[in-house]
């Protein structure tokens, strides 16, 4: 049996996805005990206080959230293992979980850079690793398409105080910078923050600011009425990998210990990224018509009656925006949605369907097929396939 302490904010999905993972792995293995702590205990207690709690309770490893001042050696010579999560920064000492940030930040440009923007910026934490890179990859990838030069970023916080903005500072910041303009937030805390300063001083999104976030925190990706797109991250998997990794560890305290690196799945794409950079109002109003409707059944003409055009004009001008027919956009858009709720629920490839306004089960799927190469639920299977080890 394998004892194991976490120490990580709960209040985080982030955290409760990296569990869900553990749990899972533990499941197929003999039964573990896991034990949850609070970085603030952990912090008042210090290392030593740590150790003694750590002997108490005969705990085998400890996965934690560590400031780069603590001294892990402490644990690591009686004979703990020690996987740091990097909430600050990385460990040399002991492995970590870490992620593919420059991947994250690069992904994150491209889907910007594939609509058009060409002003760019990054709302992020000072200092932090995770926040750090997810900048440098973004900024990476803008200044390779040619837009170093429009590229604002706004990294004046600091992570001890993770839930504080500076609220009249930020929007300052957003009122100067030039717009449309596409902003990465360095998580989905930051990138509701950014919403709420932006609709507090009248800047529409995502007409005039984009903003996407990461880790797709779905509750808190789901407040208010202008929704959070966000990146999606395997942290479940990172879970498991982690789970392996202890149990190896455990085994042998000899044994080559890697980082767990968490890769950047894809794009949830929601409100606050449902726009092209253009200036052409009645091209927006589409587009926000046809995301906020997906789930219901529309039309090319539903979408004609909201712009106020002719169809001729509007499918001309739609596709110099968005390089897509309405129709091929009405319809990758309801597919991708569909995909995404074949993996999220378990309901019946029909339900999900005539929840969408889709009432002919067979059409919907040999569209889907054609989209993406196999049948609804051979692609439920696929997704939800996860390794069980490293």
């Amino acid at each position: 049996m394998i004892r194991l302490l976490i120490i990580s904010d709960f209040t985080e999905s982030f955290s409760h996805k990296l569990l869900a993972g553990i749990v899972d792995y533990s499941r197929r293995k003999e039964q573990w005990i896991v034990r949850r702590m609070p970085p603030e205990y952990k912090a008042k207690i210090g290392i030593q206080g740590l150790l003694r709690v750590s002997k108490e309770w005969d705990v085998d490893a400890i996965l934690g959230q560590f400031e780069p001042t603590d001294d892990l050696s402490t644990l690591t010579e009686n004979g703990i293992v020690v996987i740091a999560q990097d909430f600050k920064q990385r460990f040399a000492t002991v492995p970590n979980v870490t992620g593919d940030y420059i991947g994250t930040g690069q992904m994150a440009a491209r889907f910007f850079i594939d609509r058009g923007f060409k002003n760019f910026g990054f709302f992020g934490f000072n200092d932090v690793c995770w926040s750090d890179e997810r900048c440098d990859g973004f900024r990476r990838e803008v200044e390779a398409a040619g837009f170093g030069s429009s590229f604002y970023a706004y990294r004046m916080q600091e992570i001890d105080m993770v839930w504080y903005y500076q609220r009249n500072r930020l929007r300052e910041w957003l009122q100067m910078i030039p717009k449309p303009i596409a902003i990465m937030a360095c998580d989905d805390n930051q990138g509701e923050n950014l919403i709420e300063a932006c609709h507090s001083v009248g800047i529409k999104i995502p007409s005039e600011v984009s903003v996407i976030g990461v880790d797709n925190d779905e509750t808190l990706c789901s407040l208010g009425s202008t929704t959070l797109s966000s990146i999606q991250v395997d942290i479940e998997e990172g879970g498991r990998q982690v789970a392996a990794l202890v149990e190896r560890l455990v085994a042998d305290r000899t044994a080559p210990a890697k980082d767990v690196v968490l890769q950047p799945v894809k794009i949830v794409n929601r409100m606050s990224t449902a726009a092209f950079a253009t200036q052409d109002q009645q091209i927006l109003r589409a587009i926000l018509f046809i995301h906020r409707n997906v789930r219901k059944k529309i039309s090319v003409a539903d979408v004609t009656a909201e712009a106020a055009l002719s169809r001729r004009l509007l499918e001309r001008r739609f596709k110099d925006v968005t390089g897509k027919t309405l129709y091929e956009y009405i319809t990758e858009l309801k597919l991708k949605d569909f995909a995404e709720q074949l993996v999220e629920t378990d309901e019946q490839v029909m339900t999900i369907a005539l929840s969408m306004g889709e009432n002919d089960t067979k059409s919907i799927s040999r569209r889907f097929k054609q989209l993406y190469g196999c049948t609804p639920l051979q692609w439920r299977e696929k997704q939800r396939k996860k390794p069980n080890t490293l």
